[in-house]
């Protein structure tokens, strides 16, 4: 089975907890506080495998989460941080934030990496929090959360050349014939159900990587047919092969359909109709073609140079695969990223107006009590380690220091009204 995309969930390892210790060693006076810190949670990173070729492994496996780190220990020890997680993903693997649709990573090249969820960092031992006012603090911080999302993985070939046409004009049959790729053949539409790849090798030497891809039909790009599920593959290709069924042998126009294609091509994406495009006259073979391909060409003009072949009988594939490869040699890989073209204009950069966020937020549950909302407020309250009452008073401080008291009151909490945060209740105290 090809899968090309797929919705995973990632979480970076949470940071280790920091220490509250103490020396209490014979003969070392005053020894003071001696808790150290967490170890740092590991990373979530991506890494291209060339071996790989679908995104299958992430139908059986879709939550990775790092491991965490190492508590901090006495005597002022810092505790080991996390192994970072390696997932290996096949080229050509785009990934996008599930909730903000932005692309956090495109990788392409083989052993590239890209760090997508990170690991928290440790947290502090009380041995940090030591002043000459307070010596012998009973404070430490939990480990920072790991950040954690959910992505969607979208795979798109890296194929120098891509065969595009519609369902049975023979892309499949022309793969199988100056490849040693075997796709099923059949004759009815939509045989091929998934990209093929094939290595193809002329005769001087020169070799490339044809993709087939399932036929287009009208209204592709809109989701009509199976071609709309493999366009994207079509995006990483530096050469379009249009293959035609020259003999018109399901009474369509030749003409028509090359049309078709292109604006399919060129509604989903605007780049398409500048990508080099070569023109395939299949079923040479079949009473009528030569006909058909005389008002083709007529109609054409000299737009693009026609090659006149016979995928069954092998007539005119020498030429048009010598054709191929030289166009290849003239035509730069197409750019991946923004800025990667040798004559693009320098990058620009757009500075939008965003209203900023809140620390936190108010509301209030049926039953009457308070509820806080906020990523710093619940940050810091899962880095605060409640066990100790001096760790405590550290957190009433930092929530006065934000605000969130004086915001209570003027939302008319009153002394015993419930204040819940995350899964967890408190007491308002005026």
């Amino acid at each position: 089975m090809f899968v090309d995309q797929v919705k995973i969930y990632v979480k970076g390892g949470d940071g280790g907890n920091g220490m509250v210790a103490f020396r209490r060693e014979k003969y070392v006076p005053m020894g003071g506080p001696a808790g150290g810190d967490g170890g740092r949670g590991g990373d979530v990173i991506f890494e291209v495998d060339e071996g790989l070729r679908t995104l299958m492994d992430f139908r059986y496996k879709r939550h990775f989460k790092a491991d965490h780190g190492e508590n901090g220990m006495s005597k002022g020890k810092h505790g080991r941080g996390a192994k970072d997680m390696i997932v290996k993903v096949p080229p050509g693997t785009v990934v996008i934030d599930d909730d903000t649709k932005q692309t956090i990573a495109d990788l392409t090249r083989h052993g590239e990496r890209a760090v997508i969820a990170k690991g928290g960092r440790g947290g502090r031992g009380n041995i940090r929090f030591a002043t000459p006012a307070n010596p012998a603090p009973e404070i430490a911080e939990n480990g920072e959360p790991g950040q954690e999302r959910y992505i969607v993985l979208e795979l798109k070939l890296l194929a120098d050349v891509g065969l595009v046409g519609f369902p049975s004009v023979g892309k499949s049959t022309l793969l199988s014939v100056i490849s040693s790729a075997r796709p099923k053949i059949a004759e009815y539409h939509f045989t091929t159900l998934v990209p093929n790849l094939g290595v193809v090798e002329t005769e001087d030497g020169r070799s490339f990587v044809m993709a087939d891809l399932p036929g287009l039909i009208e209204g592709a790009h809109e989701g009509v047919g199976l071609g709309h599920q493999f366009l994207r593959h079509i995006e990483r290709t530096r050469l379009i092969v249009h293959v035609i069924d020259m003999a018109a042998v399901e009474g369509r126009d030749p003409y028509e359909d090359y049309l078709t294609i292109n604006k399919e091509l060129k509604a989903y994406h605007e780049r398409l109709s500048e990508r080099p495009q070569l023109i395939i006259a299949n079923k040479m073979d079949l009473p009528g073609a030569e006909e058909n391909l005389a008002a083709f060409k007529e109609k054409l003009g000299d737009v693009a140079r026609v090659f006149p072949i016979s995928a069954v009988t092998r007539k005119g594939l020498r030429d048009v695969l010598f054709a191929i490869a030289d166009l290849l040699d003239e035509t730069p890989a197409f750019p991946l990223h923004a800025g990667e073209e040798p004559d693009a204009e320098p990058s620009r950069v757009l500075y939008k107006h965003e209203k900023e966020k809140a620390d936190f937020t108010i509301t209030r549950d049926p039953d009457g009590s308070f509820v806080i909302h906020g990523e710093k407020v619940e940050k810091l309250f899962k880095m605060t380690n409640f066990s100790h009452d001096e760790s405590v008073r550290r957190f009433a401080r930092q929530l006065r220091g934000m605000g969130i008291d004086d915001a209570l009151r003027a939302r008319g909490a009153k002394n015993g009204d419930t204040v819940r945060l995350l899964d967890f209740e408190f007491e308002f105290v005026d």
